[in-house]
C-alpha cells in the first residue's frame, strides 16, 4: 500500500482532518512565537539591577550604568526614547561596552539617544557591528561556530559585500562628549572624589585587542579600577584576572539572544560558556578571581530581529565595599 505523507490512502476523512487541524495548529504556534519574540520581545526594554562587592573597605557605593549592543537601525524610535529615559537614573558615571550600530545611517540616532547620559561621567569601547555593517547570515552557522570552537573573523573584515559603518563619527561624539575611549588603552574617570582607573580593550572577536599594550595591572593612585571590553572572549577574561582588576565588564553575548525557556542559551558567540552568557558571575585566572558582568544588550543584528526569553536590557550596577 503506497502511503503519503504519513497517512494511507484509504485513511478515514475524520484522520485526514484531524492531521490537517495538527498541523495548522503547529503551523499557527510556529507563527505566534515569532510575532512575540520580533513584535513583542525584542522590544521589551528592561533595567537589569546588580549588586556587586568589589570596593576597597571603607568607600561609598557608586552606581554605574552599562548600555551595550545598541545596534541601532534608523527609525527605531522606541529604543531611542527608552535609552534617553535611562538619565533619569543619574548614575554616577556610564560605561559603554560597544556595537552601538546596525545600519550606517543610525549614527546620529545613536548620539541622540545617547544624548543625555553623556552628561554623565563615562568610558566606551567598540565592538565589531560598530565598525562593520552586518550581513545576512543563516542562523544555524551560530551553532556550528560553537561545536568546531571557531568564532568572529579571524582579524579581518568580511572581504566581500563589507560595510564600513561611520565609526569615527560615533567615537567623535563621544569624545566631544567627555566619555574615554578605551580601545587598547587606559583611562581616568573622578567621580564624587573618587579616581577610578579604566582598562579597555578592542574587540577581540575580529582580533583587535591588543592586551599587551595596557598588561601590568590597576595602577597607583587610583582608588578603584575595572577592565571594560566588548566580547567577553576567555583571553580577554584571563588577562584582567590575572592582572589584578576586580571588575569586567562587557557585552556581545545579546544573552544568548533566543534562549529556551527553563533551560538558557545555547550559544553565545564566543569562547565563553552559556552558564555565563549573561549577568554576574565570576572568572578566575592564575589564582585570582574577578567579577563579570555581561550585558545581554538591547538590540539586535537588523537581519534577526528577534528575542525568546531573553528580553532587552541595561544594567544599572551598584558597588559596594567587599565584605
Amino acid at each position: 500500500m503506497r502511503v503519503r505523507h504519513g497517512i494511507p490512502p484509504t485513511a478515514p476523512k475524520s484522520l485526514l482532518k484531524t492531521s490537517l487541524k495538527v498541523t495548522a495548529g503547529v503551523a499557527a504556534a510556529g507563527a505566534a512565537t515569532v510575532a512575540y519574540a520580533a513584535g513583542f520581545e525584542a522590544r521589551s526594554f528592561r533595567l537589569r539591577r546588580v549588586t556587586v562587592p568589589v570596593l576597597p573597605a571603607g568607600m561609598h557605593p557608586l552606581r554605574v550604568l552599562q548600555v551595550s549592543d545598541i545596534h541601532m537601525v534608523s527609525g527605531q524610535r522606541k529604543k531611542q526614547r527608552w535609552l534617553r529615559s535611562l538619565a533619569g537614573l543619574r548614575p554616577d558615571f556610564v560605561i559603554n561596552t560597544g556595537d552601538n550600530l546596525s545600519d550606517p545611517e543610525g549614527v546620529p540616532e545613536v548620539l541622540d539617544a545617547l544624548g543625555p547620559l553623556m552628561d554623565f561621567p563615562g568610558a566606551y569601547v567598540f565592538g565589531s557591528n560598530d565598525y562593520y555593517g552586518p550581513r545576512l547570515r543563516n542562523p544555524a552557522r551560530y551553532l556550528l561556530e560553537k561545536a568546531s570552537g571557531r568564532h568572529g573573523l579571524n582579524g579581518n573584515a568580511p572581504a566581500v559585500g563589507v560595510i564600513h559603518n561611520p565609526w569615527e563619527v560615533l567615537r567623535d561624539g563621544f569624545d566631544e562628549a567627555g566619555w574615554v575611549n578605551l580601545t587598547n588603552t587606559r583611562g581616568t574617570l573622578k567621580v564624587a572624589g573618587v579616581v577610578i582607573g579604566l582598562t579597555g580593550l578592542d574587540d577581540p572577536h575580529i582580533k583587535r585587542d591588543r592586551y599587551a599594550q595596557v598588561a601590568g595591572g590597576p595602577q597607583p593612585g587610583h582608588d578603584f579600577s575595572l577592565g571594560v571590553v566588548h566580547a567577553p572572549y576567555i583571553r580577554a577574561l584571563d588577562a584582567f584576572t590575572a592582572d589584578g582588576y576586580p571588575l569586567i565588564l562587557a557585552g556581545h553575548t545579546h544573552g544568548g539572544q533566543l534562549c529556551i525557556p527553563f533551560y538558557g542559551a545555547l550559544v553565545t558567540n564566543c569562547d565563553l560558556d552559556a552558564d555565563r552568557v549573561k549577568g554576574l558571575s565570576t572568572h578566575r585566572a592564575a589564582g585570582r578571581t574577578s567579577h563579570l558582568h555581561v550585558s545581554a544588550g538591547c538590540g539586535t543584528n537588523r537581519y534577526t530581529p528577534v528575542r525568546f526569553a531573553c528580553p532587552p536590557e541595561a544594567t544599572l550596577l551598584t558597588l559596594t565595599p567587599r565584605p
